[in-house]
């Protein structure tokens, strides 16, 4: 089956780079010139963001960064040096997760203060201190346990992964006494277009919530695709917008056939402070040094509790 297609929700904004929720498939709204995107307090999730998160599991927010940034991250790549698997680079590493996936940089906070600019950045960080940050409790705030940079050419995709069904509860979305508490959330920033045939990001919506498997998802070490799993569809995406979901969310990425050209995004995953780094990357003393307060909070939430005079014996 192919992707469904399904109509915009129309929700406007009034803060960083106007913009809307918009469904997966549908195309995307004219844009204000680049020169009118201006530093602006941070963008608020809605009512109507609330209901279709919890309905569908994602949310598309148009313009969320800045093209100068944009920018700014293609460039960073463009830096980034030919990497074979699992070879660091600086305190940065390659570590695909799949064959077919292409490159992925983890911990690329450590790639360059482009990167550093995405840990906090106003076009969606209120959505996830909202979603996933345990807000009003005694442990409210957030922590990024991964932070990728991906790099995909013709060829490549992501088998599809995660669901409701026996999920963990790291990625588990929870919604209950008028909170939100999922475990993880995703933002996908697009830094190159992501349309029909570059490989975009495919979701199965309201799979968060499923209480069984699908039966036809295929199986993942062997790199079944998902280009025609029933339900799910294709995120298209411009360089820019950024796709906010549920990491319960059955997702995966669909099978990139133009040949010219790559498909850029860089993937931060948030959860609660509390969390712990999914591979065990240590973020360098160097990276914290240099970060603003708020910024270093979302890496090292809680630094380390030591005796300020150790004693012997």
């Amino acid at each position: 089956m192919g992707a469904v297609r399904q109509g915009a929700a129309g929700a406007s904004r009034g803060t960083l780079c106007s913009s809307r929720v918009q469904a997966a498939g549908a195309a995307p709204a004219a844009r204000r010139p680049e020169g009118e995107c201006r530093e602006m307090d941070p963008r608020q999730p809605t009512p109507l963001d609330d209901f279709l998160f919890d309905l569908r599991g994602y949310l598309i927010l148009e313009g969320a960064v800045e093209p100068a940034l944009i920018a700014d991250l293609n460039r960073a790549v463009d830096a980034i040096p030919p990497l074979e698997q699992g070879q660091w680079w600086g305190n940065a590493q390659r570590r695909d997760y799949h064959a077919a996936t292409g490159l992925e940089l983890h911990n690329c906070v450590e790639a360059g203060a482009p990167f550093e600019r995405l840990i906090d950045h106003p076009g969606y960080i209120e959505y996830l201190r909202h979603y996933c940050g345990e807000e009003h409790s005694y442990v409210s705030g957030l922590f990024i346990d991964e932070c990728i940079a991906s790099v995909r050419r013709s060829g490549g995709h992501h088998p599809v992964h995660s669901g409701g069904y026996r999920g963990a509860l790291r990625g588990a979305y929870n919604y209950k006494n008028g909170v939100f508490r999922c475990g993880q959330c995703n933002i996908i920033v697009a830094l190159t277009d992501v349309g029909p045939g570059d490989g975009p990001t495919m979701v199965i919506p309201g799979s968060h919530k499923s209480n069984f498997p699908h039966p036809n998802q295929g199986d993942y070490a062997r790199g079944d695709r998902m280009d025609v799993l029933e339900g799910a569809i294709e995120v298209h995406l411009r360089a820019g917008d950024a796709l906010l979901f549920a990491d319960g969310l059955m997702h995966g990425g669909s099978s990139r056939t133009n040949s010219r050209g790559e498909r850029r995004v860089t993937i931060y995953r948030y959860g609660p402070l509390w969390g712990a780094t999914r591979f065990g990357y240590q973020y360098s003393q160097d990276l914290l040094d240099r970060l603003p307060p708020e910024r270093r909070k979302l890496l090292q939430p809680l630094p380390p509790l030591r005796p300020s005079h150790p004693t012997a014996g």
